[in-house]
């Protein structure tokens, strides 16, 4: 007899709050109330390809990157965005290695020492990764 005041409160309360999803006349509403389309989700702040101030930081590791692959001279930055990747390579895949499968917040920075370009990718932090595989 318990069990079956424990279904049926169940579906009594299943009941009232799948009643609560349908329109005025009993049909399902195919979008919100306010007009909008069913799922729609706000823009991002700082879309991906927007273009963006390098950091400090970042200028920094860049700097000291160069400076580690014997790159001597002053760097121009070329380019710089804010790009979401989607996934840990940042956009640069390494044959054979694997990644996380997340979006990941980052920047795309490219500077060119001479004649020489360097393609930069950050994911959250301010760790340079050099993309030279020509992506």
């Amino acid at each position: 007899m318990q069990r079956l005041s424990v279904v049926l409160a169940t579906g009594a309360i299943t009941l009232v709050a799948l009643s609560g999803c349908a329109s005025p006349g009993g049909q399902m509403s195919p979008t919100p109330s306010d007009g909008r389309p069913p799922f729609l989700t706000s823009a991002p702040a700082n879309p991906s390809g927007a273009a963006m101030t390098p950091s400090d930081a970042q200028l920094s590791a860049i700097t000291a990157d160069l400076k580690q692959r014997g790159v001597t001279g002053t760097f121009t930055v070329l380019e710089a965005v804010s790009i979401t990747w989607n996934d840990g390579s940042l956009g640069c895949p390494e044959p054979g290695k694997f990644y996380t499968q997340a979006l990941v917040p980052g920047a795309q920075i490219v500077v060119s020492v001479g004649d020489q370009r360097y393609d930069y990718r950050f994911g959250g932090g301010s760790t340079p990764k050099l993309c030279e595989n020509g992506k």
